[in-house]
Parts: C-alpha cells; structure tokens; sequence
C-alpha cells in the first residue's frame, strides 16, 4: 500500500494506475470506523484499484466548530486501510490542498442551504471544494460515500450532474452499532451518559418510520412524533428534524417513497446527525 502526501504525486500514480483497470475513490476524514471500511469494502469489490483519501478538511469547518480536536490516528487508519487491501492512501497536509493565494471554491446554491447547510453555512462550500479537487487528482470510475450524510450526498450529486464529471458515485447504507446507534467519528466525544442520550435520534426515525408504515403520511404529524421522543430525553438540543424530498433536500407536505426523515442535534457538545428514507416499492431505510 502507497500513502501519498502530495496531489501531484496522486494525480501522477492515478493516471498509471487507470490503465491497469477500474479506480474507486473513498474520500474520508480518518478516524475509520465500520461504516468507512463498508465503503471501502464495496469500493474493492466493484473497482480493480481503490484510493482512498484521509484528510481533515479545513474549509468545510466552522470558525466555532472542533476543527482542532477532530480526531487523527493516520497510523491507526492506515493499517486498517492495508489489511482490507487498499493499494493506495492519500493523506496531504492542508497547505497541499490549498495552497497559498487558493481562491477558487465550488458553490452548490440552493440544496448546499437546507439542512445541515442552513446550520453549519460555509460547510458544503468546503465539502464541494474539496471533493471536487479529489475528483481532479484520482479521476475515479466510482467514488462512495455513507448515507448517514445524507445532505452531502445530495449536494454532492448535485454536482456531478451539473458539471457533468465522468464518474458514478455510489451510497452505501448507514452502519449501525448492535443498538441502532448510527456510527460515526464523532461519537468518540461523548461520554457513557451521552451515549445513551444520543440513542434517542434512531429511536425518533423509528417513531416516525413505523408511523408512516402505519398509515401517516403528513409530514407534520411525522415530524410531531419523532420530535416528541427527542423532547423526552434530557441532554438533547435539537438543531433540526424534517422530512424532505431526498434529491432537493426541500420540505414535502407528505411523506412517500423518496422522502428522507433527517435530525441533527446536540449531545452535550456533539453535534450528530442521522437519517432514514423511503426507498423504492415503500421499503423504509434506516
């Protein structure tokens, strides 16, 4: 396995290696968990090269936000990277990916404000940017990321299709702890009590998901619901729950096939984030 630090060297090794077959690209943040190695493994089972990226992006962080204490464990990730076969890994410093006097930014209007990015402003300015670059330096056939994000992932295509970039970006299901805690870096944050408190984001999308498949399809009867599980639990601060058309990230008045039921919210000083969406032939995606 390569680790690369540069974009030129990557751009270099990627135009080699596309000739020896298909290329998928997992961009990430480090700190793998289960959820990052299911990307990775899907990238390795449809692509003959996989890369992937670990890179705490700087731009996509609020001036308030834990830029400084997201957690990095390069070491850590890389070995997990190398036994699950990945042939190469791109972790740059931020002075490679922006150079001094970088003033190019890719802006995604209208679905990069809703959700987290009506919340976080700035953030998918950061997001688009930054994978667009990686875009530029792998040219990947494919390039996966995780349903829990499901705003990037609307911004993200959005993107794709209207710069009309040659790749397929595929979306891998949310990973789920024993519990139904959805996995993500950020949950190393909270403490045990937080932790329990934080189950209460699931249990909302359950609420709301059972209630649709009960026959409730106003998104405010919905939203009622689910808000009222996240209303009992002490120690959550709710940022947002909505029901929107999955695509457009805009509000819907009824809830159908694809509809995704997304929540934000606060644990202590976590801000996490978690969804559920109606699927094709009504099938509920948590």
């Amino acid at each position: 396995m390569e680790i690369v630090r540069t974009p030129s060297t990557l751009q270099t090794m990627c135009t080699q290696l596309r000739r020896a077959g298909s290329v998928g690209l997992v961009p990430t943040m480090g700190a793998l968990h289960a959820g990052h190695i299911e990307l990775v493994r899907a990238a390795r089972r449809q692509n003959d090269i996989t890369v992937v990226s670990i890179f705490v992006n700087p731009t996509q962080f609020g001036p308030t936000e834990d830029l400084s204490r997201y957690p990095r464990q390069l070491q850590r990730d890389c070995e997990m990277l190398e036994q699950e076969g990945v042939q190469v890994v791109f972790a740059p410093e931020a002075d490679a990916m922006y150079p001094a006097g970088s003033s190019t930014w890719v802006e995604v209007e209208g679905v990069s404000s809703r959700l987290c990015g009506a919340s976080r402003p700035g953030h998918f300015r950061g997001v688009a940017t930054v994978v667009l670059k990686l875009f530029n330096l792998v040219v990947p056939d494919r390039a996966y990321f995780g349903q829990k994000d499901a705003a990037q992932v609307a911004v993200l295509r959005r993107m794709v299709t209207d710069l009309n970039l040659p790749l397929q970006m595929v979306v891998c299901p949310i990973v789920r702890d024993h519990d139904g805690f959805a996995l993500s870096s950020r949950n190393a944050y909270l403490s045990a009590e937080e932790r329990h408190q934080a189950l209460s984001l699931s249990r909302a999308l359950k609420a709301m998901a059972a209630a649709w498949g009960d026959g409730v399809i106003a998104a405010a009867r919905l939203i009622e619901i689910g808000g009222k599980v996240l209303a009992e639990t002490p120690g959550v601060r709710l940022d947002y729950l909505e029901a929107v058309d999955a695509h457009t990230l805009l509000p819907v008045e009824e809830a159908g096939p694809g509809t995704l039921f997304a929540v934000a919210a606060w644990v202590g000083s976590t801000r996490l984030i978690d969804n559920a969406w109606i699927g094709p032939g009504s099938r509920v995606h948590l």
